[in-house]
């Protein structure tokens, strides 16, 4: 099973010049990733619509999760985080396997900065229980993100079975050198983030132009992971101001 996440600006470019949506909808198909976790989706937003013709007419993770013509490509949840009069975003998870039941908790550390949870679980064909998925945005200051990794913890802790496979992706914003993810969520809970495991450290992800922020990270519990790779080509330069990360996994 291959895993991808990926902040995606609104799908915009850095500066907010261009559409870039239907690019980022190609690197995806690059990809051919099973499941996909997508920061800062766009559910609507009219003034963008309004000034970009090729604005898509659908939500951005519905827009997206028809990534591969040859299949019936993605289904998906999306997680409302930030609500405003002209539109909304939040967090999306698109799955090529059954998605059974999904929900998304609000984690804002204040009303000035909107964060959610999404948790998913789906169900694989031939494993014997369904895989939990948490798609992440976190707070841009220590304290909002140290809060939010306390909920995040017990989340997994009260809804998520010791022995059921679990992956927790997304845009962590762990500026702390010492990536104090790891220390305040992963650990505790037996979680290992999948580059540190590869090569000692989170991969570096932002900017994108010239990384040198290891913000996105993928931990996981009860998978195997056998590789990792940081998507480096030139195209998804200019798709986000994050690279995508993915990685692929086995159930032990």
């Amino acid at each position: 099973m291959r895993i991808a996440t990926c902040n995606i600006h609104k799908g915009l470019s850095i500066f907010n010049r261009r559409v870039v949506i239907h690019a980022l909808r190609d690197q995806l198909r690059g990809l051919n990733a099973d499941v996909v976790f997508l920061q800062e989706v766009s559910g609507r937003n009219d003034r963008h619509a309004h000034r970009h013709g090729n604005w898509p007419h659908a939500p951005q993770h519905e827009f997206l999760a028809t990534v591969n013509p040859q299949d019936q490509g993605y289904g998906g949840v999306y997680g409302r985080n930030a609500v405003y009069d002209h539109g909304d975003h939040g967090n999306a998870i698109l799955s090529r396997f059954p998605i059974v039941r999904w929900e998304n908790l609000d984690v804002s550390a204040h009303r000035f900065e909107s964060r959610g949870l999404l948790h998913a679980e789906i169900a694989v064909p031939g494993w014997p229980q369904t895989l939990h998925y948490v798609c992440v945005h976190l707070a841009l200051t220590a304290r909002g993100r140290s809060r939010q990794l306390e909920r995040l913890r017990q989340r997994v802790e009260h809804s998520v079975p010791a022995n059921a496979p679990l992956i927790v992706a997304g845009d962590f914003n762990d500026w702390h050198w010492r990536h104090r993810a790891t220390y305040e969520f992963a650990h505790p809970l037996n979680m290992h983030e999948v580059f540190e495991s590869h090569g000692g450290r989170p991969a570096l992800s932002f900017p994108a132009l010239l990384p040198f922020l290891r913000l996105d990270r993928i931990y996981v519990r009860g998978l195997r992971v056998n590789t990792v790779q940081v998507q480096r080509p030139r195209g998804w330069r200019h798709s986000s101001d994050h690279r995508a990360l993915t990685c692929d996994v086995n159930i032990l």
